[in-house]
């Protein structure tokens, strides 16, 4: 099982690209079973996330390219199997975005219930009961979704809480659905937004993606098209993060300062500057000044995103004073907490708010990465540590994170994997 040895204490100069959003990819790769013509995707980030879906793809009868790139083409002339297996569906939660369309498309799906990251609860019933609302028939029946419907009908929908895969499940089922659907409470984030320009470029008809209130009028069928994945904006972060924590001056291209508009407000307020231009972002250190801590409470976007609590609170344990950083999304998403201890930081629990005293210094350790984001959390303390950090399995941070070893070499850091 491969480990990252990082040598911290040195500060990252240079300039990095920023990939695809993972969470942007993911559902529009479901979306190419909504039609029998190619969809062609273009910079698509190369990670674990993105093979998992690729292969279960390939499992519906899905024909699949891949360029040297970054593109993607998927064509689904015919779909010749709807189940969604267990040993592909457990590794990655997002697998269950497959159901909306295959039951759009075909009017059956047989998907397992859902793995991926142990941070907390995420149900799939909002995403079922908008199914049956349209009119699809749900059983679950050893550890098996299973929703079937002749042809699914347009409904008005609120979701009892924001949910993100939730939104683009049903916004892609109601594309070719019998008359209107109207989502309410519907996630705001970027990626759903790009699901819906993708969509409409294949003939679908969606109004209100990016707002509260998505409307959907169905087609009796969509079309092929070629679509270019947004910036990844959790990267994005982590790398100014990164930059922040050990005093580093970097730039990032290929990325979307408008997409990060409370994260950076938040860096700005540890006192680092960042310059923004239309598709890049500068960040460097004040002379002569430490970090300060920050407050930050995770919420659905435009608010601070959960995916970046793990990397603030990282960048918090070195900061000057002490910061209160509130989890709202999900309800067992401290495991990092203990292993940032075991480099020295100073935290401690109070329900679903962690307090952070900020300590002049972190100390190489070993660790161990417990998901996705933690993974990265550690990654970013181990650089801004004295002495060497160790991290064992890492293969979650192949699961968002393209290449970021390279990446951090190329800003001189010491690290490197280890099999």
């Amino acid at each position: 099982m491969d480990k990252i040895l990082i040598r911290g204490g040195i500060p990252l100069q240079g300039t990095v690209e920023i990939s695809g959003a993972k969470n942007a990819t993911l559902p529009t790769l479901a979306a190419a079973l909504l039609t029998d013509e190619p969809l062609r995707l273009t910079h698509v980030p190369h990670l674990r996330d993105v093979t998992t879906m690729l292969e279960l793809l390939g499992q519906h009868g899905a024909n699949i390219t891949v360029d040297e790139q970054l593109g993607v083409e998927i064509a689904c002339t015919q779909i010749s199997n709807t189940l969604a297996p267990y040993d592909l569906v457990r590794t990655m939660r997002a697998s269950v975005l497959v159901m909306g369309p295959l039951v759009a498309r075909c009017g059956d799906a047989r998907i397992s219930l859902p793995g991926g990251c142990a941070i907390g609860s995420r149900p799939v019933n909002l995403h079922l009961a908008g199914l049956e609302a349209m009119g699809a028939e749900v059983q679950l029946t050893s550890g098996y979704i299973h929703a079937k419907a002749k042809r699914l009908h347009g409904a008005r929908i609120v979701l009892d809480l924001v949910t993100v895969t939730g939104t683009e499940n049903l916004m892609m089922a109601a594309t070719l659905a019998d008359g209107r659907t109207i989502l309410e409470n519907a996630a705001c984030e970027p990626e759903v937004t790009d699901l819906a320009l993708c969509l409409n470029s294949m003939g679908a008809c969606i109004r209100g993606a990016g707002t509260s209130t998505i409307v959907i009028d169905g087609v009796e069928r969509l079309h092929g098209t070629r679509h270019d994945i947004l910036p990844d904006r959790i990267e994005t972060a982590t790398f100014l993060m990164a930059a922040a924590m050990t005093r580093g001056d970097i730039t990032l291209t290929n990325t979307s300062p408008t997409l990060l508009e409370s994260p950076i407000a938040k860096l700005r307020q540890t006192g680092v500057i960042i310059e923004e231009q239309a598709n890049s972002l500068r960040i460097y250190p004040k002379p002569d000044s430490r970090l300060r801590a920050v407050n930050i409470k995770t919420c659905p976007y435009p608010g601070f995103p959960t995916d970046l609590q793990a990397q603030m609170m990282a960048l918090v344990s070195v900061a000057e004073g002490s910061g209160a950083i509130t989890e709202t999304i999900f309800e067992n998403r401290f495991m990092h907490v203990s292993e940032l201890q075991r480099l020295g930081a100073d935290i401690s629990l109070q329900g679903n708010t962690a307090l952070v005293r900020g300590v002049p210094k972190l100390h190489g350790a070993p660790v161990m990465a417990t998901d996705l984001r933690a993974s990265a959390s550690l990654v970013l303390a181990g650089l801004a540590a004295e002495g060497e950090t160790l991290i064992s399995r890492v293969y979650h941070i192949d699961r968002g994170y393209e290449r970021i070893e390279e990446k951090l070499m190329a800003l001189g850091a010491n690290i490197q994997r280890l099999s």
